[in-house]
């Protein structure tokens, strides 16, 4: 999906405002990003619309949707669309080019299989910290393709994990899952880490690297905190 011609127009192109998510508890606005005759529709939340958030009181949600881009596509999950940080019509923010999804697939089903994608997405949360994964935040375009997107309350230094997905809770890591945790730890001492040294906290990082360890001693995906609600509220 990231493709050089994508990343130009949606980094570069002239952004118009075309409407807004009334849903969304933070501004969230639907957009077009033009650069010559090529246009991405596009979801830009700038950070002037943000609602502070108590216990994601560092940085901002912008950073951290970006930084959610980042490890999944440096570690090669490709789970995030597209995602930059740019300047618009109202102010700096978050652009993610908007993804189609298949609407013959029943979201209220799917959530629950133990379709291949989904347990990418379980394992790419539990790195993460995502604390809001939603059924709705859950984004097929096909039948082997899929997305989530609403990644602002993530990388949080304490475990906070609350998710729909829990169908692969304690179950052993495959070799290709131990991996990808390899990667994920010698690429957060590194590049990785340095590229999300701008977005997060010392801490926060310190915490996702801890985190990944932590997955690599267990061998296991994790199982919901007891002094943290699993699920989040409402789940869809």
């Amino acid at each position: 999906m990231v493709t050089e011609d994508s990343l130009l127009t949606l980094t570069k192109g002239e952004l118009h405002v075309t409407g807004r998510l009334v849903d969304a508890s933070n501004a969230t606005l639907y957009a077009t990003a033009t650069l010559e005759d090529q246009s991405i529709i596009c979801i830009y939340k700038p950070i002037a619309g943000e609602r502070p958030l108590w216990d994601f009181s560092d940085g901002c949600l912008a950073h951290r949707e970006y930084a959610a881009f980042l490890v999944s596509d440096h570690l090669g999950f490709d789970l995030v669309p597209l995602t930059i940080l740019r300047d618009g019509p109202y102010g700096f923010g978050m652009v993610q080019q908007w993804v189609d999804i298949d609407e013959s697939i029943d979201l209220g089903k799917f959530f629950s299989t133990d379709h291949p994608k989904l347990r990418s997405m379980a394992l790419f949360d539990a790195i993460i910290n995502n604390t809001d994964r939603k059924i709705g935040h859950l984004l097929p375009l096909d039948g082997q393709t899929l997305f989530g997107c609403d990644h602002g309350v993530t990388f949080h230094s304490d475990d906070k994990l609350r998710t729909v997905l829990w169908q692969w809770a304690n179950e052993p890591f495959t070799e290709e899952e131990f991996t990808l945790l390899r990667k994920a730890q010698s690429s957060l001492a590194g590049e990785l880490g340095r590229l999300l040294a701008p977005l997060l906290t010392e801490v926060e990082i310190q915490e996702t690297a801890r985190r990944v360890a932590d997955l690599l001693t267990s061998g296991t995906f994790p199982l919901p905190n007891p002094d943290w609600p699993a699920v989040p509220w409402p789940a869809f």
